[in-house]
């Protein structure tokens, strides 16, 4: 694996390795533990598998966004809804990420001794990670590799010390009610998200069916191994009742964990890696935004044409996450809808068109109608349990 390669492997798991995986633990606490792990690896595999439909798709059109995909194989309809989603996930995910990056910037400032107000910070980093969006993928690359070398030599630091603290009785614990096991997948599902990058990724490295199903198969495998290891480590260390007391509040089990722990860095530890896989989705998530504006509103490849777009890209997110929090928030609620057409249903249709209009095909991805169908169900599924727990019809986790 070169260099490359390697980067954009990890930068796909940067994408996907948000600061939500501290508080992973507590979303799947009433799960148990065998009902969790069998969704990760099941919903990896099929985040991991419509990757590489995509890439199919892209490979044989040679149109590389997926708008364009939508509206060569689907018509305007397909575009239209693949457009819709992209803004709104997108938005609301940069919008997101800049509210809670511009908190820990400013908490950050304040320990330092530099007091700045939360929206000096919003601009602040807005302003340092958009800019490195906006100077090109292959700086974002490095600066990635950066972050999140430090984020994995962090977690493995913890990991170390808390999987042997960990008690083989707490990791059998079952769903605590009827409708869970269903409740949990839409939770589950978005921590494996990462598909708005891929165009990204095969416009940085090209049309090399093996270099890209490495990167994405690898890139997404990353994220599960250590969601599985935190999971473990935290669930077996605390136990169920313990993680359903802290009342679904980060604060509160790191510092149980913490309390139970020989290094007095814990914390900062813990911040810390919060920090970093926060910056790094957000650097992952407007990159894939930006280059779809870019491509979008036609914007040359310079550095006029570039600020364009980067003033698209950020300035929006920006300004809702300044003015108008609540109206992202409450789209951040139906994100896993959104994905699920994005990431799921969109490339199951694509390459289902695609086999039917073209018989060569640059690269074919793995399973036949049978995987088509079953990655469309799984897609059908979780849009439907996302709209029940929203009308109240099953369990929120």
């Amino acid at each position: 694996m070169n260099t490359k390669t390697l980067g954009c492997t990890l930068l796909i798991a940067g994408t996907t390795i948000g600061a939500g995986m501290l508080a992973l633990p507590l979303a799947s606490s009433s799960l148990g533990g065998p009902a969790t792990l069998m969704l990760m690896i099941g919903l990896w595999a099929l985040m991991a598998f419509t990757a590489m439909l995509q890439v199919e798709a892209s490979l044989s059109t040679g149109k590389w966004y997926l708008h364009q995909l939508a509206d060569h194989l689907l018509g305007p309809w397909g575009k239209g809804i693949a457009s819709f989603c992209i803004l709104m996930l997108f938005y609301a995910l940069a919008s997101a990420y800049i509210s809670g990056g511009s908190s820990l910037l400013a908490q950050a400032l304040a320990d330092a001794g530099l007091p700045l107000g939360q929206e000096q910070a919003a601009w602040v980093f807005t302003l340092l990670f958009g800019g490195m969006v906006c100077v090109g993928t292959k700086q974002v690359d490095y600066l990635n590799r950066l972050m999140f070398t430090v984020k994995l030599v962090i977690m493995v630091a913890v990991l170390a010390l808390l999987l042997p603290r960990a008690q083989g009785q707490h990791l059998l614990s079952m769903p605590l009610g009827e409708g869970l096991l269903l409740a949990g997948l839409p939770v589950i599902f978005t921590s494996f998200g990462f598909h708005g990058s891929i165009p990204s990724v095969m416009l940085y490295l090209g049309d090399n069916p093996r270099q890209l199903r490495r990167v994405f198969v690898w890139g997404s495998a990353l994220p599960l191994v250590l969601y599985v290891l935190w999971q473990v480590a935290i669930l077996g260390l605390l136990g169920q009742q313990s993680l359903i007391q802290t009342g679904g509040a980060l604060d509160s089990l790191l510092a149980n964990v913490g309390g139970l722990v020989s290094w007095p860095a814990f914390n900062q530890a813990m911040h810390l890696f919060a920090d970093l896989a926060l910056a790094t989705s957000f650097l992952g998530v407007t990159l894939g935004l930006f280059d779809f504006m870019a491509k979008v509103t036609r914007r040359k490849d310079n550095w006029q044409g570039r600020t364009q777009t980067g003033l698209i890209t950020f300035v929006p997110p920006l300004l809702f996450a300044l003015y108008f929090p609540q109206g992202f928030i409450i789209a951040l609620g139906y994100a896993a809808i959104a994905l699920a057409v994005l990431a799921v249903l969109l490339p199951v249709a694509l390459v289902w068109q695609s086999r039917k209009q073209a018989e060569a095909h640059h690269y074919r991805a793995p399973g036949g109608v049978l995987a088509l169908g079953l990655a469309g169900a799984m897609g059908v599924l979780i849009v439907g349990v996302q709209i029940s727990v929203s009308m109240g019809l099953l369990p929120a986790l």
